[in-house]
């Protein structure tokens, strides 16, 4: 069983790996820590602006080791996995939101929007305070919905 479960882990983490990762020139885009089955997984995703490479993944894999094991956040057993966020990546902070705005992406609501349903694709025009806009990809129609009543929202990969 874990010592502490989500948040706090995932907090705990974040900050350890942080500065370990921006020494490689790469950015600490998200930390997950997920039960898979019977299996515990901390995930490090990592990014740069040309993307990351097996190599990358390596080098902060390593790095972050021995510290991560005197942290120790977790108690028992669980797999480290250093990763890309990938090309349909999960947009999660503000900062993401911030970096992507005109880019295509995806949605999938936890209600149906009216007229909209649960899942839709568009382009993202704004972000401010949690609420995100997003047109449809003839910039015709705009809605407004807010961070918290999307299950997430990807980039779209739409060319």
């Amino acid at each position: 069983m874990a010592k502490s479960k989500g948040g706090v882990t995932v907090n705990r983490v974040r900050q350890l790996c942080e500065p370990i990762v921006e020494q490689f020139g790469l950015s600490l885009w998200d930390v997950r820590y997920v039960k898979e089955g019977a299996d515990w997984y901390l995930r490090i995703f990592i990014d740069k602006p040309d993307g990351v490479d097996i190599n990358d993944c390596e080098k902060v894999s390593r790095a972050i080791n021995d510290p991560l094991d005197e942290l120790d956040p977790i108690e028992g057993a669980y797999c480290l996995e250093v990763c890309s966020p990938g090309v349909e990546r999960e947009l999660i902070n503000d900062e993401h939101f911030e970096q992507f705005i005109g880019a295509d992406i995806m949605v999938k609501m936890l209600r149906p929007i009216e007229g909209i349903g649960k899942e839709f694709a568009g382009k993202l025009k704004a972000y401010d305070r949690g609420m995100v806009t997003i047109s449809d990809h003839s910039d015709e129609n705009e809605v407004t919905i807010s961070k918290k009543d999307a299950a997430w929202i990807k980039l779209d990969d739409f060319d």
